[in-house]
């Protein structure tokens, strides 16, 4: 393996990466503030004997922990739910990882909550577990739905750990989560009702109302009510949908003021194509194609069974799109040497995202991974592509004899690896290859960037 040209530095393109960093501390002082909030609102709604016995230190942490954990879920939803000042400031990507670790936290929090609240019961009544738990069921206000509310939010929280979430569909995930909004309701009304630091406390009856009237008209406002109205601007249509390699295939938007999508190299968007086995999920694609004469373009490999219909398709067919969404953008590019690193579907943005770079000034590399040269899907279109240098790598390790994302033959492929920056879009093993790999020859991490399309 001979190493390539290194192509001639271009002008460093602006970066907002400060920008960025600030808005991501501000959300989190915000979400932290709004934490000490809660913690102030059950201090002084505790009762001043809480230590007395242990009844009501049980009872206490119960509470403690279901006033916390009801906060959190409302920060859970407020981080997905599309606001625009979180995505600037943030990003999709971290506001879905950020997302995923508060689930944790929650489904903890649910079960201290329950756990406690009949402990404490338990010990007050001098009754067995269970028995504590049906009477509560029966003399707490709005228990039975609180129950159900409860039940749902565990198995969304079970849905979402990893091994479970490997075993599931995206279709069942999905549905599974949209209950999440129907937990929450059930579980407000008990709230109310039964929680001790609302009954006849006026004003945290007010504040925790607002609190999740602010978050269900966020939900409504970013995630109905503006894609609707969207969608209905562009009224996206399947314009064609052709092959491309093997196991992959473009679908070919079209709509009216495609350009005003803002859609930039890298992002993607959230598409619900209104046909038979589409309807009911949408699924995040990226662009693999900038809009261009009222055209959009997605480069999709069948991985699933969504993907995969997407081939049978029909012209005329009725998109609903929402975003664009991410930061896997060039405006992240900050080093004049660029590497490109694509493997299976993840040639799609990588595409767009050279498309847009090379508009800049720069001279990609891209490095294309795939199983066998029938997989090379778009590579002659980046071959056609002025300024950028496409070094397709078909076949699997065990026919070629080696790994060509391993150290020694990157490091024969671009000596200096550590001066230049990465763009890494692919299968997550492949992506976490190459950015290991990229790590030993010392390119420091902030200048490697990974794409993130998963919402779950």
């Amino acid at each position: 393996m001979t190493a390539i040209a290194t192509p001639p530095p271009a002008a460093a393109a602006e970066t907002s990466r400060p920008a960025r960093r600030h808005g991501s501390v501000t959300v989190r002082v915000v979400l932290a503030v709004g934490l000490v909030g809660v913690l102030w609102l059950w201090w002084v709604g505790v009762p001043a004997g809480f230590t007395a016995t242990p009844a009501s230190v049980a009872t206490t942490v119960g509470e403690l922990s279901g006033l916390l954990g009801a906060y959190l879920v409302c920060a859970q939803v407020l981080l997905i739910a599309r606001v625009p000042w979180f995505e600037r400031a943030v990003g999709l990507d971290r506001l879905v990882s950020w997302h995923r670790s508060l689930g944790a936290s929650v489904v903890l929090l649910v079960i201290t909550h329950v756990v406690f609240m009949v402990l404490g019961a338990e010990i007050l009544s001098k009754t067995m577990p269970w028995d504590a738990f049906v009477a509560m069921l029966q003399d707490y206000p709005d228990m039975l739905t609180a129950f159900v509310g409860t039940i749902a939010f565990l198995a969304v929280g079970l849905s979402s750990a990893r091994l479970v979430r490997a075993k599931l569909s995206y279709e069942v995930w999905y549905w599974l989560h949209l209950s999440t909004y129907v937990a929450i309701f059930l579980t407000f009304l008990h709230q109310l009702s039964g929680g001790t630091h609302f009954v006849g406390q006026p004003f945290a009856r007010i504040l925790w109302i607002a609190l999740y009237l602010g978050t269900a008209a966020a939900v409504l406002t970013w995630r109905f009510v503006l894609p609707t109205m969207d969608a209905w601007r562009h009224r996206m249509r399947v314009a064609a949908v052709v092959p491309e390699g093997e196991g992959m295939s473009s679908v070919w938007l079209t709509g009216n003021r495609m350009h005003e999508l803002g859609v930039r190299g890298g992002n993607f968007l959230n598409f619900r194509f209104l046909a038979w086995g589409h309807l009911l999920t949408a699924h995040p694609y990226s662009v693999s194609r900038l809009p261009t004469d009222g055209y959009l373009r997605i480069t999709v490999g069948a991985l699933g069974d969504h993907s995969t219909r997407l081939s049978g398709l029909k012209k005329g067919t009725l998109v609903f799109a929402e975003g664009p969404f991410g930061h896997f953008t060039a405006d992240r590019a900050t080093r004049p040497r660029i590497l490109l690193i694509a493997g299976g579907a993840g040639i799609g943005p990588i595409r767009a995202l050279a498309e847009e770079l090379v508009a800049r000034g720069a001279q990609p590399v891209v490095l294309y991974r795939a199983h066998s040269t029938a997989h090379l899907a778009l590579a002659a279109e980046l071959q056609a592509m002025p300024g950028v240098t496409v070094v397709p790598v078909p076949g699997r390790r065990s026919e070629l004899g080696y790994d060509p994302l391993d150290v020694e033959p990157m490091q024969r492929f671009i000596p200096a690896l550590r001066d230049w920056e990465a763009f890494i879009c692919g299968p997550q093993g492949m992506a976490d290859r190459a950015e290991q790999t990229l790590r030993e020859l010392g390119m420091p991490g902030r200048f490697i960037h990974r794409e993130e399309l998963s919402m779950s």
